[in-house]
């Protein structure tokens, strides 16, 4: 059984932040998450994709932002389950929990802070009635590995930043990549819709508009896709693939955490904002996108605020003999579990006699 102060459910931009500020006050964290690597949708969805409002960054990439809070937390030696997802939880007499996995890993912890994001993601699919008779032969619903692939033909679906975003890299890895989207106009970044036409006009995507993937063919993996256009007179077209990506977004759901008895609201966790952000049952916290209150915004900045006041709670919580005086990282420096500290330097003044 994994031991830790705090199990965070989830490792978003908020769960890996509340690592860094738990770790400020000496407790150790452990993150559970259904997706095989760290930084939720930033990593999963659009690493490539510019975020404009973190403080301090003018513009980062949301998977650089992952790759700085995961170097920002290093010192505090974070454990993780990934690739699978929490499915119950038991309180114990002495008020802590355990919380189990889909795969039977057991977690105990005095505090538990869920911050699943929006919650477990599923792929939006396509209405095509052959579609799970190809899921793993040939349709994925989320690119992880570009490497995959190299060299193969390529069939996108989706008008939104993923199918621009994921195109365009492809361009340059695939043999051919087709991109179909059953409209003229794309609801990507302006300059992702550009690079696309662009692309296309030298032959690099072959774009294909006003049209939708209606079935799909092969024997024992997907060989072809079959494309309907909205102009009548013309006949569908069959189109050889290796591979057939819809990119039609992810569809948040809170699995198996709507079973614990938390008060949900519009499909996300209640909690009291006027002090810590603690759900209706004791020693569960909720942060990030997963939580409601009133005047909730919805931004990743939002959720580092909430990580902070959550883990003061959290302290007093699991050390309730002891008061914590607040001191500023400027003033403490940073104390890392692996021996690491970060300290401002100290300026030396001479009297004069």
């Amino acid at each position: 059984m994994i031991k830790t102060d705090i199990l965070i459910i989830g490792a978003g931009p908020t769960g890996l932040f509340a690592v860094f500020e738990a770790g400020l006050l000496k407790l150790k964290c452990h993150l559970i998450d259904a997706l095989p690597q760290p930084g939720g949708q930033c990593s999963e969805i659009y690493p490539k994709k510019p975020i404009y409002d973190i403080p301090g960054f003018p513009e980062v990439l949301a998977g650089d932002l992952v790759d700085n809070l995961m170097e920002q937390i290093k010192p505090f030696e974070p454990g993780f389950t990934l690739g699978e997802r929490a499915e119950t939880i038991d309180k114990q007499e002495d008020g802590s929990f355990i919380v189990t996995t889909s795969k039977g890993t057991k977690h105990h912890a005095p505090v538990v802070v869920i911050a699943g994001g929006l919650g477990s993601f599923e792929p939006r699919k396509p209405p095509i009635p052959t579609i799970k008779d190809y899921e793993d032969k040939g349709v994925a619903y989320i690119i992880r590995d570009p490497e995959v692939y190299r060299d193969k033909k390529v069939v996108i679906a989706g008008g939104g930043d993923s199918a621009l975003d994921w195109s365009i890299f492809l361009a340059d890895v695939a043999s051919e990549v087709s991109l179909v989207h059953r409209r003229k106009d794309f609801r990507g970044a302006l300059d992702s819709v550009e690079k696309v036409e662009e692309l296309s006009k030298i032959g690099k995507i072959n774009l294909i508009t006003d049209a939708e993937v209606v079935d799909l063919k092969g024997e024992n993996e997907l060989e072809s896709v079959v494309i309907r256009h909205k102009d009548k007179a013309r006949e569908e077209e069959i189109k050889e693939t290796d591979h057939f990506i819809p990119l039609f977004g992810l569809s948040p759901k809170l699995g198996p955490i709507a079973n614990w008895g938390l008060e949900i609201e519009k499909n996300a966790i209640k909690v009291d904002n006027s002090y810590d952000y603690q759900t209706n049952i004791p020693g569960i916290y909720a942060i990030g996108d997963v939580n409601t209150y009133k005047g909730k915004l919805k931004l990743i900045l939002c959720g580092f605020h909430e990580a902070a006041i959550m883990c003061q709670s959290a302290y007093q919580r699991i050390n309730p003999d002891k008061k914590y005086v607040m001191k500023y990282t400027t003033v403490s420096g940073v104390n890392g579990f692996d021996g690491s500290k970060k300290e401002a330097k100290r300026e030396v003044v001479k009297s004069i006699n």
